[in-house]
């Protein structure tokens, strides 16, 4: 993919995808070694899902897999849903995001600085980590 074609797509998924949106991931299929699986990803909006998984397929570089709709992910040991989303995140919010806090500007952030540091009170500029969106599998 070229640079101005990922940037648009980047650009494009940040309208949709905000830092503290929960990111679901779906099991399709996994091979009968257990090295492959195929993931289905979306979003909800107003009850609705939103289908991202062709976007993230051509945005982080995954095939899709044509019979089971769904990212082929290598690999085992680990959580690849999360895998998926996490890279995602990291492509999109890699160069930094702000604190995310709720309605009552309580820090809600899953940034790994919060889980690490023993003082919650605290706060970082700006996180550079991978955990802008939240995972959930369905």
């Amino acid at each position: 993919m070229k640079a101005d074609e990922k940037a648009r797509l980047v650009t494009e998924m940040k309208e949709v995808l905000k830092p503290g949106d929960t990111v679901y991931t779906k099991l399709n299929h996994v091979s009968k070694s257990g090295m492959m699986r195929v993931i289905e990803v979306m979003v909800f909006r107003n009850d609705q899902p939103v289908y991202l998984t062709y976007k993230v397929a051509d945005l982080l570089g995954y095939k899709m897999h044509k019979k089971y709709e769904g990212l082929k992910v290598g690999g085992c040991g680990m959580d690849m849903g999360f895998s998926v989303v996490y890279n995602l995140s990291r492509t999109l919010y890699g160069s930094g995001y702000d604190c995310i806090k709720d309605d009552e500007n309580n820090v809600r952030c899953p940034s790994n600085f919060h889980v690490n540091n023993r003082d919650k009170s605290k706060t970082e500029p700006v996180h550079t980590d991978g955990y802008a969106l939240r995972h959930r599998w369905l």
